[in-house]
């Protein structure tokens, strides 16, 4: 069963893919702004390449919504974001390159999943074209026509992610038995460490913990004064929003911004008092450059006091959080948590995360007080061990 696992290549898991989007590392911010607006990926890839030179090109990082959302929020930017967004897109990447490592077709599972748990968000895997003749002809007049796409090196290339390699897995969840059926409790992967923010706190002050948790792909919390879940602010639900919830970010408390990025577009009560926020701070350019459209406006969110989502109005009238709201959570209340129990077990918190799209879970207690969280990496962890040991038994 080992053996059968790990003969898969990477480029068995990257079948089907669609090429990179791409940007030169010469580009500004503003151009990756564009960039993404025009596209349905969530983020585009940055590569550095000198055809003067004759240098192989190098996929260098890249670049989110949300890396641009906390660029625009820094104390630096805010009297500005225009001119920030001349910056050079470079500004925007993190120090630490081993987010993003290029692998070849033929790197095994295994090395992959080390890659992984090393800290490599996204694996650059070259597209191979297992097609000849006429199917060969046509997929490379599809593949070139594709908008956006690059050819690095005569070649194409594609993401693989931590969340390929979890579907992977769970299409062949029964080979680990009884591993899945394990309570995330019992398999000891709940990280007790995690980013959080409370409900009353400046949205402002989170944004460090929001640049955090995308490297870690994660989310912060959102808690009240008992360390009871109230929300998170996921980079994913902020990606949604675009640029213009920076102003949100520097204007509203965690609570408020919970509403402004709840309800499927920003509720008009809410935008009111962010651009009376930006007034009274002299933030005139931020409130130039985010003018919110009114077309972007719920159109039935015009929300009373008694309305904006307190600390209790995530959970049942039992003071429990719901649990069939936890499943739905992206289709009912985008910043609503995803949320599972320490007796969750390792194969119905992996469908979870998958389904919502999510490389995370939050643990919470009957009282919705937050145990942990419990990611991809986590589980690969446990995974690798279990491929360890199963290989271990097949020598023996």
């Amino acid at each position: 069963m080992a053996a059968h696992l790990l003969a898969h290549e990477v480029a068995d898991l990257c079948l089907g893919k669609p090429p990179l989007r791409s940007l030169s590392v010469s580009a500004t911010i503003g151009e990756a702004l564009a960039s993404l607006k025009s596209c349905e990926e969530n983020c585009i890839s940055v590569w550095d390449c000198d055809h003067f030179k004759n240098v192989d090109c190098i996929c260098v990082g890249k670049i989110c919504m949300v890396d641009i959302i906390c660029f625009l929020c820094k104390k630096e930017n805010v009297n500005s974001p225009s001119l920030a967004l001349k910056s050079p897109v470079t500004a925007l990447l993190p120090q630490d390159s081993v987010l993003v490592r290029h692998v070849q077709p033929s790197t095994s599972l295994l090395e992959a999943i080390d890659l992984i748990l090393q800290g490599a968000q996204n694996l650059v895997v070259p597209i191979e074209t297992r097609f000849s003749g006429s199917s060969r002809r046509k997929l490379l007049q599809k593949s070139s026509s594709t908008r956006g796409c690059t050819l690095h090196n005569g070649r194409k290339f594609c993401w693989l992610t931590q969340e390929d390699v979890i579907r992977y897995f769970l299409s062949s969840i029964g080979l680990f038995s009884p591993l899945p059926t394990a309570s995330i409790d019992a398999l000891g992967i709940i990280s007790t460490e995690f980013l959080s923010v409370g409900y009353h706190s400046s949205a402002s002050l989170a944004t460090e913990a929001i640049s955090r948790s995308l490297v870690d792909q994660t989310s912060v919390a959102i808690v009240d004064e008992d360390g009871a879940l109230i929300g998170e602010i996921s980079p994913f639900t902020l990606a949604c929003c675009g640029e213009t919830v920076a102003a949100a970010i520097t204007t509203l408390t965690a609570g408020e911004l919970l509403a402004y990025i709840d309800c499927g577009g920003p509720p008009e009560d809410i935008v009111r008092v962010v651009k009376e926020r930006l007034k009274e701070r002299n933030l005139e350019g931020m409130l130039e450059e985010f003018e919110i459209d009114p077309s972007d406006i719920s159109s039935n969110s015009s929300l009373s006091d008694e309305e904006l989502p307190s600390p209790t109005s995530s959970r049942s009238s039992g003071g429990r959080y719901n649990k069939s709201s936890s499943y739905s959570a992206r289709m009912v209340r985008r910043a609503e948590a995803i949320v599972c129990y320490p007796g969750s077990s390792l194969v119905a918190v992996m469908v979870q995360a998958i389904a919502h799209r999510v490389n995370y879970v939050w643990v919470i207690e009957e009282d919705c007080s937050v145990v942990g969280i419990v990611t991809f990496a986590n589980m690969l962890e446990v995974f690798r061990d279990q491929l360890e040991s199963m290989m271990l038994g097949h020598f023996d």
